[in-house]
């Protein structure tokens, strides 16, 4: 039986049924958001820049290596920056600073990736305000990146990046639950900057980023090896992340033959995922080695991942995003 994500991205009578509760959703979205802008809901700011890497559609659309990313543009740029996180899969309900032996199961995968790659204070919550109180309590930053949170209003915001899947776009163009839409499609012409996450040409869109492979490290630790080592040999691809056919499709092409294994999103591994096959020859992305490390996997293997960026993107980095990230703000925060 297909999945309700799957109709999002196909034609089917089935979605029909749902358009009712979509034009509900649309119409409780629209209603919230203006709350906001009237100001009968408060939002509440903090003296720091405050920067959200979000999107609007349901699933993911590859958005945490480009925060991983703009994390390390920020300290090559003399900044201190911290993130906060809802922390979607992760156990722990309070206010947490991600701890770099943390367990996903814990805090999430996506904080804890972050936090080991990046070496940035992160701190999860499912109240972004609060999150944010308490990583600048506890740590000396001077901006802020939000994993997330384009809809999550009562955090004020200095500026939002959307980011697109290229591939996927917007599915089916409806909202929840007939499509994948969180927001409506015009929400973009709102936000400060709208990024496409492709594996085309860089410059086949304005402001565009890929992922790159080309090294592989073993699971559990040593030294790392160009993905080449791979190619035309047969191997177990797992991927749990929103689009799991993007990463098999990318192996494809760098010539290595992929025996797919796609999981849900934020999926938590248990060996009887790997039954038959545990002492096979597996590749996995980097999220999903977060997760499987404890694992016994005899012949485990992550995908390193690295960030390219097209050159107009560089430059509306350089030129828009640097100067909001480096402003020195004297309001005083609300209450």
């Amino acid at each position: 039986m297909k999945s309700l994500e799957q109709y999002w991205y196909e034609s089917s009578p089935v979605i029909w049924l749902l358009l009712p509760l979509s034009a509900l959703y649309c119409l409780l979205v629209g209603i919230r958001r203006q709350l906001y802008k009237l100001k009968i809901k408060q939002s509440f700011s903090v003296d720091v820049p405050v920067i959200v890497i979000g999107n609007i559609v349901a699933g993911g659309s590859g958005k945490t290596p480009l925060l991983i990313s703009l994390c390390d543009y920020a300290r090559n740029n003399g900044l201190v920056p911290g993130v906060v996180s809802r922390g979607y899969g992760g156990s722990f309900t309070g206010l947490k600073q991600v701890d770099i032996n943390d367990k996903a199961a814990l805090v999430g995968d996506e904080p804890l990736m972050i936090h080991q790659k990046t070496k940035v204070p992160v701190v999860v919550g499912s109240d972004r305000v609060a999150a944010i109180n308490h990583l600048l309590e506890h740590n000396q930053c001077n901006v802020i990146f939000s994993d997330d949170g384009l809809q999550h209003y009562r955090m004020k915001r200095d500026f939002e990046i959307a980011v697109i899947d290229s591939s996927r776009r917007f599915g089916n163009g409806f909202c929840l639950p007939a499509g994948p839409l969180r927001e409506p499609e015009s929400r973009l012409n709102d936000v400060d900057m709208v990024v496409y996450n492709t594996t085309g040409s860089l410059e086949a869109e304005q402001h565009s980023y890929s992922l790159q492979f080309s090294m592989v490290s073993p699971l559990k630790g040593g030294e790392a090896r160009a993905l080449s080592l791979f190619e035309n040999k047969s191997v177990h691809a797992v991927a749990g992340i929103g689009h799991p056919q993007r990463f098999f499709k990318q192996l494809r092409e760098m010539g290595v033959s992929v025996v797919e294994h796609a999981f849900s999103d934020h999926h938590q591994y248990q060996a009887d995922d790997f039954a038959g096959w545990q002492s096979d020859c597996i590749i996995m992305t980097e999220k999903d080695a977060i997760k499987c490390s404890d694992l016994l996997l005899a012949d485990a293997w992550v995908v390193n991942t690295s960030v390219q960026l097209s050159s107009a993107l560089k430059a509306q980095f350089d030129v828009i995003l640097l100067p909001v990230m480096s402003q020195l703000k004297s309001d005083e925060k609300e209450t």
